[in-house]
């Protein structure tokens, strides 16, 4: 069917059902996207969870878990991977961290890592989490790592090159950064990063379904004895997406990973609905951290007078229509994310595929921009 009058007739037919009724207009207009996406194979599976004012109002899943068993995706139970929306993640342990003193933003890195090789300059915690340190980014086949790496040990990728500018000058994003600060966490409160994650962000906010995909305890660190959500378990594996990569030919099992050592910067796994929890508790004010420190991470850093749009490991920007948000968005291998925290409007979006950049991101865009039908209508 022509493209112009496939849209009509949905309209039609949505007007015909619905009325006028704008809130259930926008929901059936992304949901009509989703379903016409799933069918033009943009994506393998494809998990979505909308928060409004604390109340679901849209949860469903598009899809496969898995081609090749048929297994449906599930927007309460499938895993999948969240690649960079694990650094909100990281960034509210970190706040946590901050708070209680145990490391500070302006304090240089070398306090927490003395033996890491100097540089030309120095550079703080606070820009490394800003990505104004000047670390460089991946460098070939590094994105995909099959190595089993521990948090300090992978600092061996990278540490031996130089800063790639004078640490405040300029702003590049990257994961090295967050591998860094979670060694320096791990260094500062001496219990690994993932256990330091678990008790702190995690098991507060009731995100049961938020997973690390293996445990690997570093050197020198004392063995903690709080039970990280690991995917160990046969029940916890069968709810794991498979992890696709999109071809001419259509969607291919994505090449293994060991994505353990990047925990902080897009190493966890996790639900649409674990996301979206996530995201509820900073509207509801309930992440446990006092509103001063907050604001560091959730305001925009300045480099030469100009926003970079992002803060200590939250992206802070507006939308199209100037609509303004915090989150992130993530891309790594097996998996894409969108997570969306919509303060004014008291939205909270969660979207999750599990396949390495499907190139949808237009497509979500508007399929996000549908829910604010209501409140433009109003």
């Amino acid at each position: 069917m022509n493209p112009i009058l496939k849209y009509l007739k949905n309209v039609f037919a949505t007007k015909r059902v619905l009325g006028d009724d704008p809130t259930l207009i926008g929901l059936v207009k992304a949901d009509a996207i989703l379903q016409d996406m799933y069918a033009d194979d943009k994506f393998p599976g494809l998990a979505i969870t909308v928060l409004k004012e604390g109340k679901t109002i849209f949860q469903k899943g598009y899809g496969y878990a898995d081609l090749d068993t048929k297994r449906y995706v599930d927007p309460i139970s499938s895993i999948f991977r969240i690649a960079s929306v694990s650094k909100p993640i990281a960034a509210t342990a970190l706040a946590h961290m901050v708070q209680a003193g145990l490391i500070s933003l302006d304090e240089s890195f070398y306090t927490y890592l003395p033996d890491y090789p100097k540089k030309k300059w120095d550079f703080t915690i606070r820009q490394l989490a800003s990505h104004t340190a000047g670390i460089r980014v991946y460098k070939g086949k590094e994105f995909a790592l099959n190595e089993p790496f521990g948090i300090k040990d992978s600092l061996s990728i990278f540490k031996n090159d130089p800063l790639v500018f004078e640490p405040g000058t300029e702003y590049l994003y990257n994961s090295f950064d967050w591998v860094m600060i979670s060694a320096a966490m791990q260094e500062a409160s001496g219990i690994p990063f993932e256990a330091y994650v678990q008790e702190k962000v995690l098991d507060p906010l009731g995100m049961k379904n938020t997973y690390i995909p293996r445990r690997h305890p570093d050197d020198n660190l004392k063995q903690s004895d709080i039970d990280v959500n690991a995917i160990a378990t046969s029940e916890v594996q069968n709810s794991v997406t498979a992890f696709y990569t999109k071809s001419i030919s259509g969607f291919r099992k994505a090449t293994p990973v060991d994505i353990f050592y990047k925990l902080a910067g897009g190493g966890y796994l996790s639900t649409s609905e674990d996301i979206a929890k996530f995201g509820q508790a900073f509207l509801d004010q309930k992440v446990g951290v006092n509103e001063a420190i907050l604001n560091q991470f959730l305001t925009a850093q300045l480099v030469n007078g100009n926003s970079t749009y992002y803060g200590l490991g939250w992206q802070v920007s507006e939308d199209a229509k100037g609509r303004k948000f915090f989150g992130h968005v993530g891309s790594g291998v097996g998996g894409y994310s969108n997570f969306f925290v919509y303060p004014k409007e008291q939205l909270v979006f969660s979207i999750l595929i599990n396949s390495t950049d499907p190139k949808v991101q237009e497509d979500l865009d508007v399929v996000i921009d549908s829910f604010f039908d209501e409140l433009d209508y109003n």
